[in-house]
């Protein structure tokens, strides 16, 4: 009796609206995998590239980076993470229980807006490599200055467009065999380029220590000094923008949907895996491959685009990253910009809205500017959030330690949070104030928004009713979360386990797809560090070219089919 009950009470709720049920979390190897895929990506070529362009030190950027990228691993690990697994429920969710449906439309119309731009910037990205095929000449302005440009780009976006609308399971699967291949391409694109800047600074295609390495970097790569010979940003704005780059995700609780899967709090320090292969060795070697380039075509950093850049450290690979990484970063983030304008617009599919938010960022990926501003826009991104991450912190960590109650806003049937939304906005006018007065590199803006909204978002609970007693709506809450367990339970009954594929076909193909990557990384070592000679240097540059084409296919062609048998097995 008590079963049906449940049954009828939860069975029309959408499964995205519960928390997560224990047969559904994943161990640590998904993490790991998923932050790989997701921060490996083409947004590194740009960053890595900005950061020389911006005129960073050498030692400010191994030494920023590392620090930087540490306090970002550490706040997904002590901030998003645990009220991810404590709560088993997406930021969505838990903004709509605390705070009503007005701020939760007010931070989906943010999160349209955010990853809409991202996702132009990616499709931007992608579209430097077409072009590139095409001797269309590269983007440098914030506006298009060739027709052919803007065809190209409406070519791409189409395609993403329509697989974010109807295909992008298959994307987000496709993905994740991506971050394996990415990791490899970005650290033999960067070798295959080193012992041409070796040259360039000490006349000899080899290092032998350390020290010259620094001295190649100091000289040619992150010099200290911008193109126009000015002093460059130092170690604090390196550490600032490493930490900040994700605070949308991490500080900002975004990614509270991942970790609600997660079988152990733990499991945020994963996050490093994605930052330190993608974020620290992919934005090193992507800096690498741009003076790399530059050097090898006479030019500066800031005349070359990532397509040039991809092309001249890694051939027709080049082009396969560039558009593999620009597509699947792109499909993510215009289908995360499509559901949250799905949930503002309820009445209306998420194909619909994802292809009306498509046609926008076709638009805005028109100008190039969205990939050339890409470490403000990021920055920007995370201030507007972050003040919400700061409302959820301050209800869930904050308030049952100095007596408010959780969830009072839900008690009190509130659907319109005043503290939530005045808080929100007074941390937006208070975060770009300061910018505006330039108190402090606006990197850091983050942290003083952050402490800023949960003091106000405290205070203004407090003074709408946080301090009452709800003794016996909390005992209700507690009795339906005991309900959803038992409703989750029955309902897993049905479900099937995952089954791996161990047929010797597979594991062949699995195989081919390890063997395809160590071939290409012994390849790159072959450049590297053994080019004794210019003439040598470049016999072996264009075999590793050659190579890492064939090698790249032969990986894809082997893990895609893998994929494809071990889906099929568990339909």
């Amino acid at each position: 009796m008590a079963g049906n009950q449940f049954n009828n009470k939860f069975s029309g709720v959408n499964e995205e609206q519960l928390p997560i049920a224990s047969n559904k979390l994943h161990g640590w190897k998904h993490f790991a995998g998923l932050y790989a895929g997701e921060h490996v990506a083409a947004t590194e070529f740009v960053i890595g590239a900005t950061f020389v362009a911006l005129g960073a030190a050498t030692k400010d950027i191994l030494l920023g980076l590392l620090i930087g990228n540490l306090l970002a691993m550490c706040s997904w690990w002590l901030l998003t993470a645990p009220i991810a697994v404590e709560t088993r429920l997406s930021l969505y969710n838990y903004l709509n229980k605390i705070a009503g449906n007005s701020m939760t439309k007010l931070y989906n119309w943010a999160n349209v807006a955010i990853f809409s731009v991202i996702s132009a910037a990616m499709i931007t990205v992608s579209s430097t490599a077409v072009r590139f095929l095409f001797n269309i000449p590269a983007q440098l302005n914030w506006y298009p200055s060739s027709f052919w440009f803007v065809l190209i780009v409406i070519a791409m976006g189409s395609i993403v467009v329509l697989v974010a609308m109807y295909g992008f399971s298959t994307v987000a699967d496709f993905s994740k065999i991506c971050a394996p291949w990415l990791f490899v391409i970005f650290i033999a694109g960067s070798f295959n380029l080193f012992p041409g800047l070796s040259f360039h600074v000490l006349g000899d295609t080899t290092i032998t220590n350390w020290s010259d390495f620094i001295a190649i970097g100091d000289s040619s790569i992150w010099t200290g000094f911008t193109g126009s010979g000015e002093k460059g940003i130092g170690l604090l704005e390196v550490i600032g923008f490493a930490w900040a780059a994700n605070s949308i995700t991490h500080f900002g609780l975004i990614d509270m949907a991942i970790f609600r899967f997660a079988k152990r709090k733990r499991y945020g320090l994963l996050s490093g895996v994605g930052m330190f292969f993608g974020h620290y060795i992919a934005w090193i070697s992507a800096g690498i491959m741009g003076a790399g380039a530059a050097v090898l075509l006479k030019t500066t950093i800031t005349s070359l685009d990532p397509g040039d850049v991809a092309y001249h450290a890694l051939g027709l690979t080049g082009f396969v990253i560039i558009i593999i990484a620009g597509w699947t970063t792109a499909n993510a983030n215009l289908y995360r910009a499509g559901l949250a304008a799905q949930s503002i617009f309820v009445n209306h599919s998420r194909e619909k809205t994802t292809a009306v938010v498509g046609v926008v960022t076709v638009i805005i990926a028109c100008f190039p500017f969205v990939f050339s501003q890409m470490l403000p826009l990021l920055t920007y991104a995370g201030l507007l959030v972050v003040p919400v991450g700061g409302i959820v912190f301050a209800e869930h960590v904050l308030f049952p330690k100095i007596g408010l109650t959780r969830y009072w806003a839900k008690y009190q049937n509130i659907s319109r949070s005043v503290p939530a939304i005045g808080s929100w906005a007074l941390a937006l006018i208070f975060g770009f104030g300061l910018n505006a007065l330039d108190v402090m590199s606006f990197y850091y803006l983050f942290i003083p928004t952050w402490m800023f909204t949960i003091v106000t978002y405290t205070l203004l609970a407090k003074k709408y009713g946080a301090d009452r007693n709800y003794s016996e709506e909390i005992a209700a809450e507690a009795l339906e979360q005991q309900q959803i367990v038992e409703f989750q339970d029955a309902q897993a009954i049905h479900d099937q386990d995952f089954v791996v594929d161990t047929s010797v076909v597979s594991k062949v193909l699995n195989a081919v797809s390890v063997i395809s990557l160590l071939i290409i990384a012994g390849f790159a070592c072959q450049v590297m560090f053994f080019s004794s000679s210019m003439e040598i240097y470049r016999i072996n540059k264009s075999q590793f070219e050659t190579y890492c084409f064939i090698f790249t296919i032969a990986y894809f062609g082997s893990a895609y089919t893998s994929l494809r048998r071990q889906k099929k097995l568990n339909a």
